[in-house]
């Protein structure tokens, strides 16, 4: 069947495996493979000239001939089988090579992020504190610039104080070199004015309460003078008092001006009041005497004045040194700033560079991504290849194909993993096909064409058999059977669920695919006719389950309740290989649902039972069988196929299943029969001559599909409950010899002229 198309599609070259590239010398590794071919290399059109290549029929009775051609044909098919898998080898260790580079590229590209986060830490650090120093370095500049200009302003006030109180002290010069002339004048005038003394006493009395009145003012001018030395005593203490003291001192000089104006003045009126008292002599030498004391007091002043000026002039040069300094530090600062400034944009230089380096590492990822992804596609494709090569092999040893699926744990089962049995092998040889059973602390490891996890869906399982419900189509005989202990779930597997759509079991969705490929055939000239029948072996006893005479009532199954009382169903085989029951009801379909129908008459009239193993457990094998009659007007071409679907009743022991009474005779009937089925299968693993199919009604109805030519899958069910696990050893044991045994070609039933017996069964 491989190499052919099949249900409109057709199997890819081995170019297009390996994405549209021919394998020459340079990209396939050398095979060793078949040592009597010597080192053989394979192109793509080797390969399909293989799987095209065509039997040569000279002498259609040379059976000797024919074995030779089919031998050689499987060896050369060996050799490209081991040149592929030395080719998925290297593919293997490039993926792996691959792998490595990309774990060490990722971790260096860690390692890289990990020193560029780093680096950028360390100089965010520095540049924080090397904003915190400028900031700090800037308000400390601010504040002693504004200290020395307000210094400065100080300093120029003093300057026009001390300048003003100079001019202020050569006035007073000048008024006293004044009044002296004016006292010589006054002398000379002494004279005259004797006469006028005793006028002028009354007067003088006048003039000396007005002179008390002048000495408590001059008392408290010195006080006020006390004040202005205090307040100058507080300006030395603290400079920033020193503007409002000088600011007193200079109101206090001026106030003392204003008296000095008015005491001259008063010298003025003293002068013309003079002029007619010769007493006014002593009043004047008394006036010149305080002027006199005045100007020492005014001398005094202005030597402390003097000395407080030097004080500040002193603190003005202090402040202007540590300006100075002020002014060094912040170049300094200065200099450092631009120093960091620089050191980070090599810091900069440095991240752009290590940023750059990692952008080229981030390709390099992708591209060893890229081609990790590519060389996983030329795998996937590889083994796809193989598993159509491998598949023609089993076609052409005529193996059975075993399909293993395990059902998931129920509720009351638990789910923890320290019971866990059931293991799945990671390798890429064995995924996907490889199981591992552990009991008792030992691990057994079974491979098998496909295994199905507790997670496979029911669509998943369909499609892959879905082009074996294909082949009866084209004119093959084909038969798949499910086998398992009790509530293993193989009516689930071939019926499905009741009532839920998207769990219909393989029995449905193979009709519904047949009845699509037959409506799409239609254009092509091809009209089939459909035949079903169903019946079951119950104590070994066949019973028709479509049978329309009932005369059954409820309680144990018997031969008479179903099917017409009285009637013996009998398996006869012809010369050709095909199988008859006598008496069997076969019914003519033509849709979906006329077959749904029969399944549910059939579903209700199958023998089922409570043991403490399942609720409802299938006490009978269930064989289901539609026969397709195909014509091609436009070609004259006939096909004959048959597809069978069989439920294997649930093989159970005795101590877990409690059975008794008619449970106990149904148990006892279904391990006999599925132990014929196991000799059955060991004389055929071992190729003896003779091989016991009438030890029972299953195997000698079976023996079309054990031992002739027809296309066989069996389904091995099996439980992950631990209390299951011998149970599931023998299952997958006994499918494992399955697996094992040759039961010879597959044979496609067509012709060119009409086909005499429509009505076989097998």
């Amino acid at each position: 069947m491989v190499g052919t198309p099949i249900n409109g599609r057709t199997r890819l070259s081995f170019g297009a495996v390996n994405g549209g590239h021919d394998l020459g010398p340079s990209s396939a590794p050398p095979s060793n493979a078949g040592s009597d071919y010597g080192i053989i290399e394979f192109t793509r059109e080797d390969v399909e000239a293989l799987l095209n290549e065509k039997a040569k029929r000279k002498d259609r009775f040379n059976y000797k001939e024919r074995c030779e051609n089919m031998m050689d044909y499987i060896k050369r098919l060996k050799v490209c089988i081991r040149w592929f898998q030395d080719l998925e080898i290297s593919y293997s260790l490039e993926q792996e090579k691959l792998k490595s580079s990309l774990e060490l590229a990722q971790q260096k590209c860690t390692e890289i992020e990990l020193l560029l986060k780093i680096k950028e830490e360390e100089l965010n650090s520095i540049i924080v504190e090397m904003r915190r120093n400028c900031t700090s370095l800037q308000e400390k500049l601010v504040k002693e610039e504004s200290e020395k200009t307000a210094a400065a302003e100080s300093h120029l006030k003093e300057r026009e104080a001390r300048l003003n109180f100079e001019r202020s002290q050569s006035t007073l010069q000048e008024d006293l070199g004044r009044a002296q002339r004016e006292l010589q004048s006054a002398n000379q005038k002494i004279s005259s004015l004797n006469d006028m003394y005793k006028r002028l006493q009354d007067y003088i009395t006048s003039l000396q309460q007005y002179n008390g009145k002048l000495h408590s003012e001059l008392s408290t001018v010195e006080n006020e003078l006390k004040r202005v030395e205090k307040e100058k005593a507080t300006v030395l203490e603290s400079l920033t008092m020193l503007k409002g003291q000088l600011t007193l001192s200079m109101a206090s000089q001026e106030e003392a001006t204003k008296q000095k104006d008015a005491l001259a003045s008063e010298v003025t009126s003293l002068r013309v009041e003079l002029q007619h008292a010769r007493d006014d002599r002593d009043h004047q030498l008394s006036q010149a005497q305080t002027l006199t004391s005045e100007l020492e007091k005014s001398k005094d002043s202005t030597e402390k004045s003097c000395s407080e000026l030097n004080k500040l002039t002193l603190r003005t040069n202090e402040l202007e040194a540590k300006c100075a300094l002020q002014d060094e530090r912040i170049k300094v600062l200065q200099e450092q700033l631009t120093t960091a400034e620089e050191k980070l944009q090599v810091c900069d230089i440095s991240a752009s560079e290590t940023r750059i380096e990692y952008e080229g590492q981030q390709k390099l990822v992708h591209e060893l991504q890229r081609r990790l992804a590519d060389a996983e596609n030329k795998v996937i494709e590889g083994e796809k290849l193989r598993k159509e090569l491998h598949n023609n092999i089993l076609e052409l040893k005529g193996n059975i194909r075993v399909f293993c699926r395990v059902r998931p744990l129920l509720p009351d089962e638990g789910s923890s993993t320290e019971g866990k049995i059931i293991s799945y092998p990671t390798s890429m040889e064995a995924s996907g096909r490889g199981i591992e059973l552990t009991q008792n602390g030992q691990k057994h490891s079974f491979t098998y064409d496909k295994v199905f996890a507790p997670d496979a869906s029911q669509e998943e399982v369909f499609i892959e058999i879905s082009q074996l419900v294909q082949s009866a189509l084209d004119g093959y005989k084909v038969c798949i059977f499910a086998y398992g202990q009790t509530g293993s779930g193989k009516t689930y597997t071939m019926m499905g669920r009741p009532g839920h759509p998207e769990e219909k079991g393989l029995i449905p969705r193979s009709l519904e695919q047949i009845f699509q490929t037959k409506q799409s055939q239609q254009p092509q000239g091809w009209k089939y006719e459909m035949q079903v029948s169903m019946l079951e072996i119950y104590n070994e006893t066949i019973r028709d389950l479509l049978s329309t005479n009932k005369s059954s009532s409820e309680g144990t199954p018997t031969r008479v309740e179903n099917g017409t009382p009285g009637k013996q169903y009998t398996i006869k085989h012809d010369a050709n290989g095909n199988t008859h029951v006598s008496d069997l009801t076969v019914v003519d379909v033509q849709s979906v649902k006329e077959v749904a129908f029969l399944l549910n008459q059939a579903a209700n009239s199958r023998s089922v039972g409570k043991t403490q193993m399942n609720e409802q457990s299938s006490r009978s094998h269930f064989v289901f069988t539609l026969r397709l009659y195909g014509v091609n007007e436009s070609t004259d071409q006939q096909a004959q196929g048959i597809l069978n679907l069989i439920d294997l009743a649930g093989s159970e022991r005795l101590s877990r299943s409690g059975s008794t009474g008619d449970r106990l005779k149904e148990t006892q009937a279904i391990n006999k029969s599925l132990s014929s089925l196991s000799d059955v299968i060991f004389a055929l693993a071992k190729k003896e001559d003779h091989i016991p199919f009438r030890n029972s009604k299953l195997t000698y109805l079976l023996q079309p599909c054990l031992g002739g030519d027809s296309k066989t899958l069996m389904f091995v069910n099996i439980s992950p409950d631990q209390a299951s696990a011998g149970e599931s050893l023998c299952s997958l044991r006994f499918a494992s010899r399955v697996n094992a045994c040759e039961i010879g070609t597959p044979r496609c039933h067509t012709s060119g002229r009409p086909v005499e017996s429509r009505l076989t069964y097998f």
